[in-house]
């Protein structure tokens, strides 16, 4: 009896789970659907201004190198945070949010591709994968950050709990990983892809590479190394930095299976970075993620007027400059916890346990991490 009751009881809360969501869909669907609309003109200019600046920031970075190599530094930063901007115009076009037209959104993701070194139609599928399955830890690792829960850390041999420490290091993370994954990794396709992804590995490549051999040929093959690599660099490590900040913060979203809700993940398992105006624009507003993952077919030139059309929205928490640099300290999801904790917390637990005598299966664990 106490089981029918138990039963009854759990099915009586998934059916109100199930109608809360259904509301919170019915609240913010009409809302979104009034900024998916692109705009020609907006979208225009913003090719203009991000494209354009990228072109004269390259030729001014070439001039300043007889000048001085300090302000080929700044000119680097400012050009690696334009191409940021110009992997945001991909990324939309990817959505097909960008232009009206899918055709034109097709084209001008494959020119921007080849600006920022990704592979349009692959980025697009593997993208796509991360969209359907943000904040589930039954799907994860595709699109995403390595995150793995405590206990698959304690699980993990002593090898690979080196190789995940060492993914997580920000000297790894924001200098190495960014070289690796845009000079190298996009070089090539993943084995799932198709075929239409895998083209546009090879199609992307030959951009690339067309793109290398004639600015080679117009200022020498040194030079065009000299001032690819830097901007590359501070473009794949202002990039990874965001994208890290946008899933990896105090707060984070994780669910397993069932329990996992497409707008509960968009709302809380996706932040709001506040930055400051100027950031907002170099980083194409993509600070407003919490709005782009609850409806990806908004372009970036709308996110934050959808933002402010609603107070749901806007009751989410912002992560701030200075906050944000907590999410460095953050390395595995604590599922008894229902948190994002740091190596050095997760010790402290590991040595509470064996002090009181707890957990003590995983105690051989305990002492080769302290």
């Amino acid at each position: 009896m106490s089981a029918l009751i138990a039963a009854t009881a759990f099915a009586a809360t998934v059916a109100a789970g199930q109608d809360l969501r259904k509301a919170r869909v019915a609240e913010w669907k009409p809302i979104v659907a009034k900024f998916q609309k692109p705009s020609a003109l907006r979208a225009a200019w913003q090719l203009i201004n991000s494209v354009a600046l990228y072109v004269l920031l390259w030729f001014l970075m070439y001039w300043s190198l007889k000048i001085s190599h300090l302000l080929t530094l700044s000119l680097t930063i400012l050009s690696g945070a334009v191409v940021v901007r110009v992997f945001i115009i991909m990324h939309d076009c990817g959505h097909g949010s960008f232009l009206k037209s899918k055709l034109a959104n097709d084209i001008v993701g494959f020119v921007a591709g080849i600006v920022v070194f990704t592979p349009y139609y692959h980025w697009r599928w593997e993208h796509s994968l991360h969209h359907a399955s943000s904040g589930d830890l039954d799907r994860r690792g595709t699109g995403d950050v390595w995150t793995m829960t405590v206990q698959e850390y304690l699980d993990s041999s002593r090898w690979m709990r080196f190789v995940y420490r060492l993914a997580r290091n920000p000297f790894v993370l924001l200098v190495i990983a960014p070289v690796f994954l845009f000079v190298f990794r996009q070089r090539f396709s993943s084995r799932k892809a198709n075929s239409r992804e895998r083209w546009s590995v090879w199609w992307t490549n030959l951009g690339v590479l067309g793109m290398a051999l004639t600015l080679s040929w117009v200022f020498g093959w040194k030079m065009y190394l000299f001032i690819q690599l830097p901007i590359t660099t501070v473009a794949g490590a202002i990039g990874i930095w965001m994208f890290y900040v946008q899933h990896q913060f105090d707060g984070a979203y994780w669910e397993r299976g069932e329990a996992w809700d497409y707008t509960v993940a968009a709302l809380q398992g996706s932040s709001f970075y506040r930055l400051p105006k100027t950031l907002q624009w170099f980083s194409g507003n993509i600070g407003f993620h919490h709005i782009h993952h609850l409806s990806p077919r908004i372009p970036n030139y709308n996110l934050e007027r959808c933002h402010r059309a609603h107070p749901i929205f806007q009751d989410v928490k912002p992560v701030t400059l200075r906050s944000s640099l907590n999410s460095a300290r953050l390395h595995l999801w604590d599922e008894e916890r229902r948190k994002l904790i740091g190596f050095r917390h997760f010790k402290r637990l590991q040595k509470r346990g064996a002090d009181t005598g707890a957990n003590a299966r995983n105690l051989p664990h305990a002492r080769r991490l302290c």
